[in-house]
C-alpha cells in the first residue's frame, strides 16, 4: 500500500517573480510524489500569501487542522522549498514540531531536506531562520526602492495624499 502525503504551495508576489509558480511547484510535487511512490491525498494551496504568518494563510491553516484530526492518515506533507512552508522562524519550527507530533515528516523537495532524519530536522532549524532573515531582505529592498523612486522625483505609489488626485489613472 502506498503510503500518503499531502502537498502545499503557496506564492506571494516577490515569490511569482523569483519563477516559483504555483503550477511549476505543484507539477514539481507531484513528479517528487510519482518517483517515491506516494499517493497524494490533497492539495492545500495559498496563492498571493505571504509567509511572514501562518494566520494569513487559511489553506496552510487547513492543512495543519486535517492533519491533526488524521484526515488521509498521511506521512509526509510535501512543499516545493522550504521557504513556501514559511519565512517565520518560529512559526515554521512550530509547525514541524507538530508535523512530528502526528507522525508526518516534512519534505522540502528543492532543497532535499526530510524531516525524518536527524540532519533533516537540523537544517531545517538553521533554514527557517535563514528565511526568516530573506523575508526582512525583500522587506528593506522593496522599501529601499521606493525611497529611491522618491528621490528621482518620482511617485512610490499607493493612494494619492490628501488634497491631490491622480491623474490617467
Amino acid at each position: 500500500m502506498k503510503k500518503k502525503c499531502h502537498i502545499y504551495t503557496r506564492v506571494s508576489t516577490a515569490a511569482q517573480t523569483e519563477g516559483y509558480s504555483l503550477e511549476a511547484q505543484q507539477e514539481r510535487l507531484r513528479q517528487y510524489a510519482e518517483y517515491k511512490n506516494l499517493e497524494i491525498a490533497c492539495k492545500y494551496c495559498d496563492a498571493g500569501k505571504s509567509g511572514k504568518s501562518i494566520l494569513g494563510r487559511p489553506a496552510f491553516m487547513e492543512m495543519m487542522d486535517d492533519i491533526a484530526r488524521g484526515k488521509d492518515q498521511i506521512s509526509y506533507v510535501l512543499v516545493f522549498k522550504l521557504s513556501r512552508f514559511g519565512r517565520n522562524a518560529a512559526d515554521v519550527l512550530k509547525s514541524i514540531q507538530t508535523l512530528l507530533d502526528y507522525d508526518v515528516d516534512l519534505v522540502c523537495v528543492e532543497d532535499s531536506i526530510d524531516s525524518s532524519t536527524q540532519g533533516g530536522r537540523l537544517t531545517l532549524a538553521i533554514l527557517s531562520a535563514v528565511a526568516e532573515i530573506e523575508r526582512e531582505n525583500i522587506r528593506v529592498q522593496f522599501m529601499a526602492g521606493r525611497m529611491q523612486k522618491v528621490m528621482e522625483g518620482g511617485w512610490a505609489g499607493g493612494p494619492a495624499p490628501f488634497g491631490y488626485r491622480n491623474e490617467g489613472g
